[in-house]
């Protein structure tokens, strides 16, 4: 228990220094970033620019990004927000007008980061030139969910580690299909 009540500490520690941070850069790039995430609109449009502008690898990419962010989704937004109540952090700690935006579904995991990680880590499979350039907005997401108070850090890890599995399981699926029919 012990380890828990610890990390609960951590956890809000870090929330409280996330949201505290004040910036022009923060206050200007971090809302356009939420908006460019929500409905997963920056995903989306990655997977198009890849497809269009690229080759057979960049479609190959573009596909398995999307097919992994939909498995993530499904997996922390239909599957664990259903499991677990979380409440989002409360509104004390979060010291700027963003607090009031925030959903009213559980806390826990993030959704956001699972979309995103999952979209970049299948993404990387194929394409590593790519999967850079969708690191950055993808770490962006994870750091905005956290300031705007909408999650805990601990919510963004559970968020990455589903959209690790989701990218996992794309990347796997077609192998464990084949191994099954034969």
């Amino acid at each position: 228990m012990r380890f828990l009540d610890d990390a609960r500490r951590l956890d809000r520690r870090l929330t409280r220094r996330a949201a505290s941070w004040d910036s022009p850069w923060a206050r200007q790039v971090l809302p356009a970033v939420e908006s460019a995430a929500q409905g997963t609109k920056l995903w989306w449009a990655a997977a198009l620019t890849m497809a269009t502008a690229g080759g057979r690898t960049q479609r190959k990419a573009a596909a398995a990004g999307v097919l992994s962010m939909l498995t993530a989704q499904v997996m922390s937004n239909a599957v664990c927000k259903q499991l677990y109540e979380r409440r989002r952090p409360p509104e004390q700690m979060i010291p700027h007008d963003d607090v009031e935006d925030r959903p009213d579904s559980s806390s826990f995991p993030s959704g956001h980061t699972a979309a995103a990680v999952g979209f970049t880590a299948a993404v990387a499979t194929t394409s590593p030139w790519w999967a850079a350039a969708t690191a950055v907005p993808t770490a962006m997401v994870a750091l905005e969910r956290v300031h705007t108070g909408a999650h805990y850090p601990s919510d963004i890890a559970a968020g990455a580690a589903i959209g690790l599995a989701g990218a996992l399981l794309v990347h796997r699926a077609p192998r464990l299909l084949l191994r099954s029919l034969l």
